[in-house]
């Protein structure tokens, strides 16, 4: 699939065998029951390698798994609260928003709003702004409070500083 003529070859101990024509480092690269892989093709003359082409795709889909393992994904954690939701559950529920911001994971907080409880949304926003002052020193609001139907959500995310103490402390 080389369609210059002449390339820069190196071999499969990766001694540099110098510039040749094409169809030289072809007959060279099938005298050793191996390929002949263009790896610098932007070059004046083509960069030409000579490996075995089979176990160089194999360490390069190892390469791109090792890289998809260190690739965080980041979820989006919910919780749930009602607006007569008491001091010891209110506190538990923040040490939940707590470790999934720490943990590097957004946090969904969402207050759910029953019967005529729906007309006394400022109690809702009230308890979101707590939350948010509670939390402010390891995480910061993404999407303010907003209403969804008879819910009130607001979308936190971790600050950056504090994923920065997270990879230090690894």
């Amino acid at each position: 699939m080389i369609r210059i003529d002449e390339v820069v070859v190196i071999d499969d101990t990766g001694k540099y065998l110098g510039a040749m024509p094409t169809v030289e480092a072809l007959a060279l690269a099938n005298e050793k029951g191996l390929d002949l892989l263009e790896v610098a093709p932007n070059e004046k003359p083509p960069v030409c390698k000579i490996i075995d082409y089979g176990k160089y795709k194999y360490k390069q889909s190892k390469k791109n798994q090792e890289a998809k393992k260190k690739q965080k994904t980041i979820q989006v954690k919910e919780i749930k609260l009602r607006p007569k939701t008491e001091e010891h559950d209110y506190q538990f529920k923040v040490n939940h928003v707590r470790r999934f911001l720490t943990g590097g994971d957004k946090a969904k907080i969402t207050i759910i709003f029953r019967g005529r409880e729906v007309v006394h949304k400022h109690i809702g926003e009230k308890m979101l702004k707590r939350i948010a002052e509670d939390i402010k020193d390891i995480g910061s609001v993404e999407q303010p409070p907003k209403k969804e139907g008879r819910n009130l959500t607001m979308i936190m995310i971790p600050n950056m500083h504090t994923e920065k103490q997270k990879i230090e402390q690894k």
